[in-house]
């Protein structure tokens, strides 16, 4: 398994950042974030569970969903909404943006540095702009 940098990651170095993110390390879990933290994809949660189950056949949809959910918020992973239909899990938690290739479903990462905004619209009153996420949907000619 590779984190960012390239490093094989170890079962007990997946085990130590479930931990280091208040994430008690239960087998199907560390399985799941093996899956997500071997190459940088961003994969739906059907992707996961076909990889976690080519492994070991005993993860269920509804554990690997709860296990999204909690990885979500433990701030482990990213998600990404491309349409209602098409959620992505991003292993890659630093600001950036995605292209969506509408005719392939792939998602490439766009650097944040890349994009600049000239002023975001004043949030309501009592609210804090909390991200921006930008998805620029491209096609083939």
């Amino acid at each position: 398994m590779s984190s960012a940098n390239g490093h094989t990651l170890s079962r007990s170095e997946i085990t130590d950042r479930l931990r280091a993110h208040g994430i008690v390390p239960t087998h199907q879990r560390v399985e799941i974030a093996g899956v997500l933290f071997s190459r940088h994809e961003h994969l739906s949660a059907d992707q996961i569970l076909v990889a976690v189950n080519v492994r070991h056949s005993e993860t269920s949809k509804a554990t690997v969903y709860n296990t999204l959910k909690l990885f979500l918020e433990k701030g482990l992973v990213r998600e990404v909404i491309v349409d209602p239909s098409r959620v992505f899990y991003d292993s890659n938690t630093a600001p950036h943006h995605h292209f969506y290739n509408t005719a392939t479903g792939e998602l490439t990462d766009i650097p944040a540095a890349s994009l600049r905004f000239l002023g975001v619209p004043q949030p309501p009153a009592g609210m804090l702009a909390e991200s921006i996420d930008v998805i620029v949907r491209i096609r083939p000619q």
